[in-house]
């Protein structure tokens, strides 16, 4: 950290700016969000009681989608609540102070950091189910799918370690102006008056590794599952296979495609208002479609949500 100097004197709190040019329109953007985050909300909860529920879906797979559900609900509900705040003008709705902000960056960056590895090992299991269907009981066994789970939460924890200790090591000595909706590095960094070269350096080695890392083993297990299935003859087998994948592959090129694009990208693509619109995409609009992703690409999930809530229209599916 830089010494303290007579004239400079260290920011305490921040207020963010969220989308400060639709202020005419912001009890219409607060509906829009506050709507998506309640169907976000509802649409997880519900995955996780029918899954914990149903015993037809005690299997790897429906394990590791109810801790997708957790992720959404928690990966949501660091950012939108106070979003919200900001944006109908409650009372200190804009601020924040500096260790609160580091707090919603660090578990923000846990949390997205933790999903990448999650679809890694879902996309794993889908890898044994279809290439070696006869040794998945033993290769994705209880045990395997705990200790993944666990790895996943683990390594996404660790992942913000060191970005946060350099973050907090920074000096801001105003102004404190946020230009986003919360508490995201690049933002941070442009009011620094310390030099953050180390700090970009090491955010922009630590989003490569975790993309590269959690992207290869996804990459790898789709290309072996494809190769398996030009080897089917059957058409309708091999079709039958690669829907049991196809709604997480959705996934994960929405989650992916907006994170590669977010953190892997030149200076010059770089646009404050363009990447609170990303921003949003991956925090609020992702994390409210993927539910619906799999409860309508999946019969088992639309029929235990069926069976669930009593649906009879959803029987037979």
């Amino acid at each position: 950290m830089q010494p303290h100097t007579p004239n400079r004197t260290q920011v305490t709190e921040f207020v963010m700016v969220g989308f400060a040019g639709v202020h005419e329109a912001r009890l219409l953007f607060f509906s829009l969000f506050f709507t998506m985050y309640l169907f976000t909300l509802v649409e997880n909860l519900a995955i996780i009681l029918v899954v914990g529920l149903d015993h037809r879906l005690r299997r790897p797979m429906y394990f590791f989608l109810t801790h997708l559900s957790c992720l959404e609900i928690l990966y949501t509900s660091v950012t939108v609540p106070k979003m919200l705040a900001g944006l109908v003008g409650v009372d200190g709705g804009k601020n924040i102070s500096f260790a609160g902000c580091l707090s919603q960056l660090f578990i923000f960056t846990f949390l997205g950091a933790t999903e990448c590895f999650l679809l890694a090992a879902m996309a794993y299991d889908r890898y044994v189910a279809i290439c070696m269907p006869l040794r998945y009981g033993a290769l994705v066994s209880w045990g395997t799918c705990i200790h993944l789970a666990a790895a996943c939460w683990l390594v996404g924890f660790l992942t913000p370690v060191l970005p946060i200790y350099l973050m907090s090591q920074l000096t801001f000595c105003g102004p404190n102006i946020v230009d986003h909706f919360f508490c995201d590095a690049s933002p941070l960094l442009a009011l620094s008056c310390s030099d953050v070269t180390l700090k970009e350096t090491v955010d922009f080695l630590v989003s490569l590794a975790v993309l590269l890392a959690s992207s290869t083993v996804i990459a790898v297990s789709y290309g072996n599952i494809v190769w398996t299935l030009l080897h089917i003859r059957s058409a309708a087998e091999r079709w039958k296979a690669f829907s049991t994948c196809a709604a997480h592959l959705t996934v994960v090129s929405l989650f992916y495609g907006t994170l590669f694009f977010m953190y892997v990208r030149t200076k010059l693509a770089s646009s404050i208002n363009f990447n609170k619109v990303v921003s949003v995409f991956y925090s609020i609009v992702t994390p409210m479609l993927n539910p619906l992703i799999y409860s309508l690409r999946n019969k088992e999930v639309k029929g235990a949500l069926g069976r669930a809530f009593s649906l009879k229209s959803w029987k037979g599916q």
